[in-house]
Parts: structure tokens; C-alpha cells; sequence
């Protein structure tokens, strides 16, 4: 890490989760919640940013007392701003049932897997349900339902659609995305096997953006913390970036700074380095 940072002092830190917050066993470490618990503890709003939909989040934000009415997460990539204490949404970009059924059927054209979130469940039209499905719906805490399109409601609305399949086979894919897909969403990894389709209005960057609009702090005191191409704007937003050690290229590239790897406490790292550093 160079030492010349030139932003103010950090009054908002945004985190990715999976990859990032949490350690490599999808826990919460201690010296983690310790950091996490000083930080908020000097005032600092600390807000959980994740390709995950709230109820995915929702442990951890228990575990670490992220949950009162001057709390929010931004969830889905950004498509959902939300404050946690009382439910009200900073920002909500839900997905069309027509924008599911064109990204089912181009996920199917490219033989791979796809699954789509309400706010309630998962939805995976594949009879051969791809095991990252049933991971998912475990971490994001919902029940999976194997739907055909046909059998799905018309009425529907969807906070997230999903391309997954082994990273091989989805990075091949992604070489053959057709360009009426990129030109009408966002499409970007939130892990080597997960390909997130989202409203180009959302995006962790934007909405981070709107975050601390709403909450009147200056980009020059947010921090941002991530690994994954998803987390590349809001790297770009914040006055402090800090990439994980495990990062993908990019978001070294992108962010000012470096940390250790989330099985290394990186966060808490961060966190004692550039917003304790007073304390």
C-alpha cells in the first residue's frame, strides 16, 4: 500500500461481501467484527455492499448490529438500496418479466445455466439444476423452485438474474454474449462462476453514489472494499479504494491500495490502516 492518500476522513465504508467481508468459509472472523465494531463505533457508517439480495445478507448484518433505522445495505449489485431499520428504498431497479425471459433464452442459445430471484424465491428454468443454484439459494437465504418459463407468472418482477455455470464454461460464454444483451443491461462477475444481469442504472458504484448522496458524505470520505469485477465502480467511486489480496487483476488495477486476502482479515486491515488509524 503507498502511503499518500489524499482523501478526507473516512465517514462511510462500503464493503463487498462474498470474497471481501467474509473469510473463505463464508464466516465473519473476529478481528473482522472487532474492526467493523470500532469503525461504527467512531461514527462511521459501515454499509455491506453485495451482489446478494437482502435476505442473503441479513445474518451478517445481525451478526455485526448493522440493523437500525440510521442503517442500509445496498443489495443485488446496487439494484436495491435499502435502509435497514425501517425497510424504505434509497434506490430500486427490479427486472421486467420480459427482460427474464430474454436472458433466459439467450442463456439457453449459450448452454448455460440461469436462475432468476424474486423477492421471495429462486427461479431456475434447468432440469439439471446447476449445484451453484443450490448454493446460492442457500446463501441468499430463499427457497429454489425448478420452473418452466411457461408455468412462470407474466405478473412477475425480479430483483436479479443470474448467468452461472463452471468458470470455463462461462467464461467461453461471455466471449459470445450477443450484443443486444450488453446494449440493453449491465452485465458483470460478481465470482468466477456467477455472471450478474442488472439494470445498467444499478451498479454498487452508482448506487453508492446515491448512498451517500442521501446520507450527505462527500466521495472523498468514502471508502470502498472489494474483490470481484461487480465491485470495479464503486472502487472507482470511493476517495479510498482498497482491492482485496485475492482481487482479480482489475480491481488491483483499479483500486489505490492493497490488503491482504479475506482469509487474512484483509477488511480488518483496511479498516485499522485508513479509519482507526486516529482512534
Amino acid at each position: 500500500m503507498d502511503m499518500h492518500h489524499r482523501s478526507g476522513p473516512i465517514e462511510l465504508v462500503a464493503i463487498d461481501m462474498d470474497g471481501t467481508l467474509l473469510d473463505p468459509a463464508h464466516t465473519l472472523t473476529p478481528r473482522v467484527m472487532q474492526a467493523i465494531a470500532r469503525a461504527r463505533a467512531q461514527g462511521v457508517q459501515v454499509v455491506l455492499a453485495s451482489g446478494r439480495p437482502v435476505s442473503g445478507m441479513a445474518p451478517f448484518l445481525q451478526q455485526l448490529g448493522i440493523h437500525g433505522e440510521q442503517d442500509y445495505c445496498i443489495a443485488c449489485n446496487g439494484a436495491l438500496v435499502q435502509n435497514i431499520g425501517n425497510g424504505q428504498r434509497v434506490v430500486e431497479f427490479p427486472l421486467s418479466f420480459e427482460d427474464f425471459v430474454f436472458c433466459e433464452r439467450i442463456s439457453r442459445e449459450l448452454g448455460i445455466h440461469f436462475q432468476a430471484l424474486d423477492g421471495r424465491r429462486m427461479y431456475t428454468p434447468n432440469q439439471d439444476i446447476s449445484h451453484y443454484t443450490v448454493a446460492d439459494s442457500h446463501l441468499s437465504n430463499v427457497p429454489l423452485s425448478y420452473r418452466r418459463v411457461e408455468d412462470m407468472d407474466p405478473a412477475m418482477q425480479f430483483i436479479k438474474l443470474m448467468m452461472i455455470d463452471e468458470p470455463a464454461v462461462l467464461d467461453a460464454a461471455i466471449q459470445r454474449l450477443p450484443s443486444e444483451l450488453t446494449a440493453r443491461f449491465a452485465v458483470l462477475k460478481s465470482a468466477p462462476f456467477f455472471l450478474e444481469v442488472f439494470d445498467h442504472r444499478a451498479g454498487k458504484g452508482p448506487s453508492l453514489e446515491k448512498l451517500a448522496a442521501h446520507l450527505g458524505v462527500d466521495r472523498a470520505n468514502v471508502m470502498a472494499v472489494g474483490d470481484q469485477e461487480n465491485d470495479l465502480t464503486m472502487l472507482q467511486f470511493a476517495g479510498t479504494s482498497v482491492a482485496m489480496g485475492n482481487a482479480i487483476p482489475a480491481v488491483k488495477q483499479t483500486a489505490r491500495f492493497e490488503t491482504a486476502t479475506n482469509a487474512e482479515d484483509g477488511v480488518a486491515l483496511a479498516i485499522e490502516r485508513f479509519v482507526l488509524q486516529d482512534a
